[in-house]
Parts: C-alpha cells; structure tokens; sequence
C-alpha cells in the first residue's frame, strides 16, 4: 500500500533503569553458558519489575506529545499494541492510555498482534489520517512488561529472543513531521497458526494452567508433529520478503537504498539470514548492533530503534528506513520511512 500525506511527527519512549547483563543473568542461574555462545548474541535486558507496562505506554505517549508541537487535545485516534495480557480478562487496554492522557473521546482500537503489534497499529493508523474519518492526528502506543509467572524471559522463548521491558509511542499527522511514510503492506500466513498454539485448548481455562504464546513447549510441539523447524522458516522468509519488496515497489526504492533496515532485536543470525541476507544488504544497515543491548522489547522495538537512531545522530534528511516485524499467527507487517529532517528534539537531547 502505497502511503501519501502520513507523517512520522514524535517517537517517544520509556526504557526502565533497571539493565540485567546475561553475564549476570547467568550467575544468578537464569541463563546459561551456552546460550551465551550458541544463542541470542543479545546482551542484556531492561526489567520494569512491578511498573505496569501501559504506565510505560502512558510515559513514552507523554515524551511523544512534549516533543511534538500538537496537544493531546489534538488527538484524532489511538492505538495500543499488546503481546502479553495487560490487565484483568476483559479489561480495554487503550482506555487506560487514553484516560491518564486526558484524551476523552478519542476513537480507539486494540491491536493485539504481539511484536507486530506497532506496525500494524500504524497501518490501521493510515485508514484514519487518509479516509473518510478525516483525522489528522494519530497515536500509537505499544509497552510489555515480560516479568509474568507464565513466561520466563531469559529462555522461554527458545535462543531467538530474551525478552526486555519498555514502552513506546509513534505520533502521525496528516499534516508533516521528520519523516514520510511512504508505504505499509501487511499480511497472514495461517498455515503457520498453530506453531504458537500447540496442542493448547481453544477454551483457556480448561486444563493446566494456560501457557504463553510461543513458549518453546508449543514451538517445539508443531515442529515435531506438524511441520519441520526448516519448512517453517522457509515459508517466513519468502513471505517475510515478499511483504517488504511490494513495500519497496510502492515507494519507488530499491533494496540498495536503504541506509538502515530496523528489525526486531533478536538473535543475529535470522536478522542476517531471514532479512538483510535476500536483500543483499550487510548487517551494517541493521540495527543489531545496538539493538541486541536492548533486548527485545515486543512491539516496542520499532520506536525504540528509531528513537536511537535520531538520538545518535545516524540520521540525515534522505534517509530511507525499512521496518519490517512478524509475530505469531502469522503475521507480518513491512514499512518504508524517508526521513524529511533532524527534529531539534532530536538534536537537543543525549544520546540514548
């Protein structure tokens, strides 16, 4: 889909001070030795402890809007992007948001696509700048506090992840910002749907207690009874690639364009081989590098690179940037930025 009149206003962001090397994570027994050599290359994780993750939401959409010459009573629409539960059954995650910004009567949406959750909140985003709501200005919020009795952070998720803390906040508006988006394409690979529910009832309070989506028990289950580890990402790759070719068609650029490639911070060899390896690129435009001191932080991810990159000073106007995330379902969302300037909050504040 190709994208005109959306425009990247503010990121903001909330990282927890708390910072949990794996060196350490090992010799308190939550890691261990081989997974520091044959696993993530991830370094570290933020921990947020007992914050509540859309207080880290509420937080980064503060940052956002204090960088941005709109108000909050500027807002046309929200959405809030959710991996793990944020609240009792039931409960309206974005309501929250929306409640502590002061932002009464605001269209919203919850978008629970896991770490593909703010790209496709800015997807659904683009409807509302460009149709027949007429909005103008759009926020998306995303936060994940991982420290939950059904998920162990270190190595629930398998060598792939370690699973980090944070919050964060993507600000659009119809009428300019730093940076344009030029296009979003998104898609659903069902045939993958199980690989993250195993064998789990359909009816989540029958049985044992429910488990994570993802944990390596249901990974592993499909694996061995339903499609091989190597089929599955095969399958990823070549729909992965096709999202972000139609994404790169629709702005006009090609992949030797791209001056950075902003994936989710996990482990570097699927960054090099499942993204930036079919698109003949060097892991140099990825954002590994400094990602992998993050950890991932769900759908955070995005807007924290992004947040880095400005703030380190490795942007210029010109600038083409591919965001490209997948999560459980499967789904995936690919998108393409051409930075339009330097904000001066960009240029003011430290480096992340």
């Amino acid at each position: 889909m190709k994208t005109d009149g959306v425009y990247v206003d503010t990121v903001g962001v909330y990282i927890p001070d708390r910072w949990v090397s794996v060196e350490q994570a090992v010799e308190e027994g939550l890691y261990d030795e081989y997974s520091v050599q044959y696993g993530t290359g991830l370094t570290a994780a933020h921990i947020a402890d007992d914050l509540p993750a859309l207080d880290m939401a509420v937080f980064a959409a503060r940052q956002a809007f204090a960088r941005s010459a709109r108000d909050v009573e500027d807002l046309d629409f929200h959405a809030h992007c959710t991996a793990v539960q944020h609240g009792p059954e039931g409960f309206y995650p974005p309501g929250y948001v929306l409640r502590e910004l002061g932002a009464s009567g605001v269209p919203s949406t919850d978008v629970r696509q896991h770490s593909n959750g703010l790209l496709a909140g800015i997807e659904t985003a683009v409807g509302q700048l460009t149709g027949a709501a007429g909005a103008e200005t759009a926020l998306v919020t995303a936060a994940e506090n991982f420290t939950s009795p059904l998920i162990d952070r270190w190595t629930g998720f398998g060598t792939g992840f370690t699973a980090s803390d944070g919050g964060a906040a993507v600000l659009l508006s119809g009428e300019g910002g730093f940076a344009a988006l030029r296009a979003v394409n998104s898609g659903t690979l069902p045939e993958l749907e199980q690989w993250h529910r195993g064998e789990e009832s359909l009816l989540p309070f029958r049985g044992e207690q429910r488990k994570a989506s993802g944990t390596m028990d249901l990974l592993t289950y499909f694996n061995q009874h339903v499609m091989p580890l190597d089929k599955c990402m095969e399958m990823i790759r070549d729909f992965e690639l096709d999202l972000v070719h139609r994404s790169l068609v629709d702005a006009g650029l090609n992949a030797s364009d791209l001056r950075w490639v902003v994936a989710a911070n996990s482990d570097s060899r699927m960054i090099d081989q499942m993204k930036m390896q079919p698109l003949g690129l060097p892991m140099s435009r990825s954002t590994w590098d400094f990602g992998k001191q993050y950890g991932h932080m769900g759908a955070c991810d995005m807007a924290v690179s992004l947040n880095h990159l400005l703030l380190g000073g490795l942007l210029s106007p010109g600038d083409h940037i591919l965001m490209t995330t997948s999560a459980s379902g499967w789904v995936s969302t690919s998108a393409v930025l051409t930075v339009l300037a330097v904000p001066d909050w960009a240029r003011e504040s430290p480096a992340s």
